[in-house]
């Protein structure tokens, strides 16, 4: 049976950055491994990211979201099947934030997945400057994924003061207790930045497992609320890219605005990527990806927030 890991996280948590650590663990002791990777709409921003991994022991495979709950389980079990065909040791799963726990257990419950996998690890990335409000669906999805999580990997703990994560770890274990008998342990929690990670740490998250845990379904897969733009080829410098990305967190006409991420090329600095929460900002120059920015949230403007990347009124490509 192959074991089959869930690297899970809400939106902005640093799920493929973590994945770059982790994949690279398993890659080292010659194991050979395939890596899952899907997000919430159309135009896959994260695959890029991972390109650094593939090689002889490591293959990339994408799963779109753009369709619905039933559509989506469909393709996530039709991939799984031909990945088991491929001699895979093991296999990493990355999907998206706004991801229903309950699809990565059923799947591998289903023949002839249950002949061939196992579950794994499941790894909850949690962003130790957790945002202060969170609607209900979205503390549902970070509480669903800690409850099932065998550790909990907290990102970003350089960059915050030791009470803001303290108050994160406080939050996360309170929304768990509304929807679940599970409890976070501390022995399952791993705060530390990610570059100082020993072979200790990751021969823990390597054998860290997943807890069995039932709670409370409030949030059904295909109810969710939560929307995707995605525009290609967006056009914009550096100065342009921080200046719309912070009007569209900070002015609610244009909808209420999760995450912004993807890539363009500034004619000065080369390509970009953007990485932005309401909560954290990045730009970093990257090597040549395809220009695409994908803004997930809810009641999104589509057309005010297509003008203000684009200057344009007709779609590009619209979720």
């Amino acid at each position: 049976m192959k074991p089959v890991d869930l690297i899970t996280g809400f939106l902005g948590a640093g799920k493929t950055s973590f994945l770059l650590h982790y994949a690279k663990y398993f890659i080292e002791k010659g194991m050979k491994i395939g890596i899952l990777v899907y997000d919430h709409g159309a135009v896959n921003i994260d695959m890029p990211l991972l390109m650094p991994l593939r090689g002889e022991n490591c293959e990339l495979e994408m799963l779109s979201g753009a369709c619905d709950a039933d559509c989506h389980r469909r393709r996530f079990r039709t991939k799984l099947i031909a990945m088991g065909m491929c001699g895979y040791d093991r296999v990493l799963i990355e999907p998206s934030g706004i991801f229903d726990m309950d699809e990565f257990f059923d799947t591998l419950q289903e023949p002839p997945l249950d002949r061939w996998y196992e579950a794994g690890n499941v790894i909850d990335i949690v962003d130790a400057g957790l945002e202060e409000k969170l609607t209900p669906e979205e503390e549902y999805y970070l509480a669903s994924q800690a409850a099932c999580a065998g550790a909990v990997v907290l990102s970003r703990t350089q960059l915050v003061p030791e009470e803001k994560t303290a108050q994160t770890l406080e939050r996360l274990s309170a929304a768990v207790k509304k929807i679940s008998s599970a409890r976070l342990n501390e022995k399952r929690i791993l705060s530390k930045p990610w570059d100082t990670f020993t072979d200790e740490d990751l021969s823990f998250l390597a054998g860290c497992g997943y807890q069995p845990a039932d709670f409370v379904k409030v949030i059904a897969g295909s109810g969710s609320s939560f929307q995707s733009l995605s525009f290609l080829e967006p056009e914009l410098t550096k100065k342009e890219a921080r200046e719309k990305t912070a009007l569209l967190f900070h002015d609610r006409s244009y909808g209420e605005i999760l995450r912004v991420k993807g890539f363009f090329h500034d004619a000065e600095d080369g390509w970009i990527e953007l990485n932005a929460t309401a909560q954290s900002f990045e730009l970093k120059n990257v090597k040549e990806n395809p220009a695409a920015i994908i803004v997930i949230g809810s009641g999104l403007n589509e057309d005010k927030i297509r003008y203000l990347l684009t200057g344009k009124t007709s779609a590009l490509h619209i979720l």
